[in-house]
């Protein structure tokens, strides 16, 4: 009989969940590509000005992989995925992204938007971090968050429609847009995206999940590391080819817009669909890393150059910074 002859191959559940986490981070990585472009052009081509598609659709729309992957985690009964994806994603996106950005091609800031949008990105932590203080991230937290995100929003709608100088971050955007591209193409792209990081955030979690439980490592350190960094490269590669294109505020936009989504939108996930005790790590580690990590950001893109540049050497300050909280993480599990 045929079983006889062909030898019969077995793989392991470890290798089947590495190779899971792998596909779905490469399925993350191109369909948030094609997502993103599809929402912009789509946008612009709807006759949206496009500094709001930089403000809103470019910067959130990059946060599509957190979103689908904090709700199949919450779905699936691990919220500590989802909250640690929302916490750790934003440390991600300045010491990764911004670090490896700036090491690559220095950047000059230039938008008077994105200096408007910093405070908001601050509020917006502040109201996740009240929500939180008490160690219950409940179901009406969750009402709130997404009621926060609402009003974001419709503030930087508001920002994008009453700027009528011409702002650095627009004129970037409208070259960065890919006028040739037709609505229908881009509707296309926009689903094809979508449907990839549906596929690519199932993949992910379940692979993610299955190396927590083989090592005994917990579903927040999972969350803050494999799966934020992992739905973070979306981020890393809009914001390096900006970057090299010359569109310093695109890359940061892309950074300052997702971190306000993840904090409100994100984090209301696993408060609406799984309401979940906080593990103490969260309050006592995560999130003051998140909010110095910000602070330093403002104060490097704002505060302390009037040119507004950010150098090599503080993207390099970032990225160790961001080595030394992913040692401290593996140090701490």
């Amino acid at each position: 009989m045929v079983w006889h002859i062909v030898p019969r191959f077995t793989v392991s559940p470890m290798i089947e969940a590495y190779l899971a986490i792998v596909a779905g981070l490469g399925l993350l990585t191109f369909g948030a590509d094609r997502f993103v472009e599809g929402a912009a052009v789509a946008a612009n081509n709807f006759g949206i000005p496009p500094l709001l598609v930089g403000l809103t659709i470019v910067g959130f729309a990059t946060s599509a992989p957190e979103l689908l992957v904090s709700a199949v985690a919450s779905t699936n009964g691990n919220p500590s995925i989802a909250i640690g994806n929302a916490i750790g994603s934003n440390i991600a996106n300045i010491g990764l992204v911004v670090g490896v950005t700036a090491l690559i091609m220095p950047l000059n800031v230039k938008s008077r938007v994105l200096a408007r949008e910093f405070p908001i990105m601050f509020i917006c932590i502040a109201m996740a971090f009240v929500l939180c203080w008490d160690g219950f991230l409940g179901f009406y937290d969750g009402l709130v968050l997404f009621a926060g995100l609402c009003a974001l929003i419709g503030v930087t709608t508001w920002l994008g429609m009453t700027d009528h100088a011409r702002d650095n971050l627009g004129i970037e955007m409208e070259s960065h847009i890919d006028a040739s591209m037709s609505t229908r193409r881009a509707i296309v792209w926009l689903i094809v995206g979508l449907g990839l990081l549906l596929i690519g955030s199932d993949l992910l979690v379940d692979g993610a999940v299955t190396v927590a439980k083989h090592f005994g490592i917990s579903d927040l350190i999972i969350g803050l590391t494999i799966v934020a960094v992992g739905t973070s490269l979306p981020e890393l590669a809009a914001s390096v080819a900006s970057a090299l294109k010359g569109e310093p505020d695109i890359a940061l936009g892309n950074v300052i817009g997702s971190n306000m989504f993840n904090v409100l939108g994100v984090l209301a996930v696993p408060a609406i669909i799984h309401p979940s005790q906080l593990e103490p790590a969260i309050m006592s580690r995560d999130f003051p890393i998140m909010v110095g990590l910000s602070v330093v950001l403002f104060a490097m893109a704002i505060g302390w150059r009037s040119s507004g540049r950010l150098s090599r050497v503080e993207g390099a300050g970032l990225l160790l910074t961001f080595g030394g909280y992913q040692w401290l993480l593996y140090a701490s599990s």
